[in-house]
């Protein structure tokens, strides 16, 4: 993709972590096991591509839990590459550091900053980050954020695949993001500090 082209681009991230129905076990910590990544056209009105990346966790197990919420086994992630290769490979397939991106709240903003920090990996995103769900809170006017399926409902939109699955999620915040778009209520990237 040209850079003229790459100019009108953002990235909507979503992010599955390692879970468990209480705490976590003694001596783990919750890690992204999936990054989906949803390539928008904000000028076009369109969703260009989808993308999945398995990362495999090294200080954490997927729990019965986590499969039951997300689909994801622990035989599957451990397929997957390690954080720091899923970073690199965001920054460098995926334009990570020069186009704004977009996330359902700032769980998988923070999730990202703790974990790269942890691991001393360089973060892969640049700091022009809009949190959709309060830019769909606010042209709603609703008092309290909704999460991404009772945003759909409330939009109008069908959810497409499967709830809690990375890829599935960015693709359906991705129509979300379109639908604020179209309505004149998207707004401009926040700069955020790593």
């Amino acid at each position: 993709m040209d850079s003229t082209r790459a100019e009108g681009l953002v990235n909507v991230v979503d992010v599955e972590a390692t879970c468990w129905a209480g705490s976590p076990p003694p001596g783990t910590v919750s890690e992204i096991i999936e990054v989906g990544l949803t390539v928008v056209d904000l000028a076009a009105g369109q969703r260009l591509a989808r993308h999945r990346i398995l990362v495999r966790p090294a200080r954490s197990t997927v729990s019965g839990f986590c499969t039951e919420l997300t689909g994801l086994t622990q035989p599957e992630v451990d397929q997957g590459v390690t954080f720091a290769e899923a970073c690199r490979l965001l920054a460098a397939d995926h334009h990570a550091g020069a186009r704004p991106w977009i996330s359902w709240g700032d769980y998988d903003r923070h999730q990202f900053t703790r974990q790269c920090q942890a691991t001393r990996t360089t973060y892969p995103f640049n700091h022009l980050h809009t949190n959709a769900k309060a830019a769909f809170t606010e042209a709603y006017g609703l008092r309290k954020r909704p999460g991404m399926a009772q945003a759909l409902e409330i939009a109008g939109l069908p959810l497409e695949g499967r709830h809690h699955r990375g890829e599935d999620d960015a693709w359906n915040i991705a129509a979300l993001v379109l639908h604020l778009s179209a309505r004149d209520h998207w707004p401009t990237p926040v700069e955020h500090l790593a």
